[in-house]
């Protein structure tokens, strides 16, 4: 019924923001009759606010059509590689006519950004792509609105997102032998269960998993939203956040935790910012300070814009992360595509690298809970093992802004190129990769010969011009074997 409200409030409201939006542009036209009201500009500004305070916020797009490599002006292509029905992996396939810059694009480390579900978009990393873009392959899942996804689809659980994560890494490495994964915030605690069930089942794993900002032991420096997933049962989220998708939408009468009601939370938890900011925003527009209104609408286009989440994966992850710490615990089993059920065990994980990332004045995930993954991991060598901990960083000042562009990727470009290895050209590298389940438990020894052995697509990143030629045609280089990474800051610690 909530939810049915709240769509009804929207759609009344809808022509007053409407409204308010040409009220605001006819007082801020100074050739106009209003804007030669004394106040006009005041007026053009409170119009404007009431406009965006009561418009609704659609899914953002990326909008990333070319990147900077060095200099070189690089054509970036968005395509979806592969389709789920609650995720799609997309692509930024770069594009350059440009000799050397070829030459440097296509030995270049391939990364699957695994986004959280949980409110925002996948855009809300649009930063952490485009900087990523510079020296990777970049992949990144975008998680779909679960109102949009048909009742005919089933359910979406907490181990489908987990299989999701399986399907697209295996996507990686049979493109290129292998790839790299960063998780940032929530998928931190389904990707490491991803890898190991990968791991303990004999499978190639990812060569680094770089994890940033997430509840792998939500017990450690608990936040206020740790406090509310851990002390409220699951009835209580059944009964107060759960609602059914109206029937305007193709997923009329699925059972989700309503964007709306996460953004509430959102806001929620710093008020007086929110206030402030939208203040700041009415005074910006009076002096005509464009470039700082226009900074404001680009943040909040991003942070309003949120997505319904299907329920079974909400409460689901809300059980097993906030309540029962199953991972920590070791008593998380999951169910694979094929039915069957398997312990998380992350001390099967060997020959991933692994760095763990956490902002100091973070308010979502505390201080020591993305830390908690060495304690976990003990199968993986302390020498192949980093914790980065970002002075004066907030939640998301570790995958945007200047602290992630300036402090972050240094160190994370540098640790995924000490594990990425030497490029081995193939013909068809397609067919080259073998990436079915090989026996479980193999020697740490083999797997790391194997790893040295597999190809990496050498030629994934081509000139438009080259797209429709034969393997056998594109020039291949053999990367150098790169050197170790550089001294880490004071605030890096080796664990």
């Amino acid at each position: 019924m909530l939810y049915k409200l709240y769509e009804t409030q929207r759609s009344l409201m809808e022509p007053f923001t409407d409204l308010a939006q040409s009220a605001a542009k006819m007082y801020a036209n100074p050739l106009s009759l209003m804007g030669k009201h004394p106040f006009s500009q005041r007026i053009s500004a409170a119009y404007d606010l009431v406009h965006r305070l009561g418009k609704d916020y659609e899914k953002p797009e990326f909008g990333l059509t070319t990147v900077d490599v060095d200099g070189v002006d690089v054509a970036v292509h968005e395509r979806v590689e592969v389709k789920k029905p609650f995720c799609e992996l997309r692509r930024f396939k770069r594009f350059t006519d440009d000799a050397d810059t070829l030459i440097k694009l296509k030995d270049q480390p391939a990364v699957l950004i695994i986004a959280p579900l949980s409110g925002h978009f996948a855009t809300l990393l649009r930063d952490t792509v485009r900087t990523m873009l510079k020296d990777h392959k970049v992949y990144i899942t975008d998680w779909t609105n679960a109102r949009l996804v048909p009742m005919s689809e089933g359910e979406f659980h907490l181990d489908d997102y987990i299989n999701y994560v399986q399907e697209f890494i295996r996507h990686l490495q049979k493109i290129y032998g292998n790839c790299h994964t960063m998780s940032v915030c929530q998928p931190t605690v389904p990707v490491l269960a991803a890898v190991s069930l990968m791991a303990s089942r004999g499978e190639l794993t990812p060569l680094s998993m770089v994890m940033m900002g997430g509840p792998i032991d939500a017990r450690r420096s608990p936040t206020a939203a740790n406090n509310l997933a851990m002390n409220k049962d699951i009835k209580w989220f059944e009964n107060n956040v759960i609602y059914r998708v109206p029937t305007r939408y193709a997923g009329a009468g699925r059972r989700v935790y309503p964007g709306f009601l996460q953004h509430s939370g959102f806001v929620a938890m710093n008020p007086s910012n929110h206030v402030r900011s939208h203040y700041d925003y009415f005074q910006d527009l009076i002096k005509g300070d464009r470039s700082s209104a226009e900074t404001h609408r680009m943040f909040y286009d991003e942070y309003n814009a949120v997505l319904d989440m299907d329920a079974n994966y909400y409460l689901q992850t809300i059980r097993t992360v906030f309540q029962d710490f199953s991972l920590i615990n070791g008593t998380w089993d999951v169910r694979g595509v094929d039915g069957k059920i398997e312990r998380v065990h992350p001390e099967d994980i060997k020959t991933t690298a692994l760095l763990s990332v956490e902002g100091q004045l973070d308010d979502i995930s505390g201080s020591g809970q993305t830390e908690a993954v060495h304690d976990i991991c003990t199968g993986v060598p302390k020498a192949m093992q980093e914790h980065l901990e970002v002075e004066g960083a907030g939640h998301y000042g570790i995958f945007s802004g200047r602290r992630w562009r300036e402090v972050v990727y240094p160190i994370v470009k540098a640790f995924m190129l000490q594990y990425q290895g030497p490029v081995i050209p193939v013909a068809n590298p397609l067919a080259a990769v073998d990436v079915t389940p090989k026996p479980a438990k193999r020697a740490p020894k083999a797997r790391a010969a194997a790893r040295a052995k597999t190809p990496d697509l050498a030629s994934a990143e081509i000139t438009a011009s080259e797209t429709d030629a034969p393997p056998s045609q594109v020039t291949e280089e053999v990367a150098a074997t790169p050197a170790k990474a550089p001294r880490r800051k004071a605030a890096l610690r080796q664990k």
